[in-house]
């Protein structure tokens, strides 16, 4: 996952999908919002995809892309467990959340 989204690219799709989380955004929104070629897209969606860090629906002729909020969280469950309580890094006092 850390790898899905380490590249740039992947990681402006992820900022924009979760902008627009949850109903998500079409291919074509996201390449018209990011400046980038329908191939291109396609190969980052696909990653991004296959590491569970998005989900995808059809809706007629329109694939419909939407950050996995779910995936996400446990991403973040598994960063605070290794820094927070595992290692103590940091003290949990340290983190803010947002609603």
């Amino acid at each position: 996952m850390f790898s899905a989204m380490g590249a740039e690219p992947r990681l402006r799709i992820m900022k924009l999908l979760l902008a627009a989380h949850p109903g998500g955004l079409v291919a074509g929104t996201i390449a018209d919002e990011l400046g980038m070629g329908a191939s291109t897209l396609s190969h980052h969606l696909d990653k991004l995809r296959n590491e569970g860090l998005i989900v995808s629906r059809r809706d007629g002729t329109f694939l419909w892309y939407s950050a996995n909020a779910e995936a996400l969280r446990e991403l973040l469950s598994f960063l605070y467990a290794e820094c927070c309580t595992r290692n103590q890094v940091l003290e949990p006092q340290q983190f803010t959340c947002c609603s």
